[in-house]
């Protein structure tokens, strides 16, 4: 269960790093007065904003559903064993055929 949450922060790092990116983009074109250019900035500053909020809401429900499922294969482990069974025979049966 920790390097799920390792995953989770280098996820969240990663992405933070994307938005830090697009922020200094916005801050070095913030002196070009070109129309195309300030409309580009004004609808990446908007979408920053969006994705500020996104992104945790998505980070929160990922981690959920990790320790959901961590907690069914905990409880019924033979459960999640001949789930994976059959699903590798399916996947077998279809990639083999022609």
């Amino acid at each position: 269960m920790a390097s799920t949450h390792d995953n989770a922060k280098a996820m969240s790092q990663e992405m933070q790093t994307i938005i830090n990116h697009a922020r200094a983009l916005v801050d070095a074109t913030s002196g070009e007065v070109d129309d195309r250019i300030k409309e580009a900035r004004a609808a990446l500053q908007e979408r920053l904003a969006a994705t500020r909020g996104e992104v945790g809401e998505l980070e929160d429900r990922l981690l959920e559903a990790v320790e959901s499922a961590d907690k069914y294969i905990h409880v019924k482990p033979y459960y999640a064993i001949g789930g994976t069974f059959i699903a590798g025979l399916f996947l077998g049966w279809f990639m083999s055929r022609k």
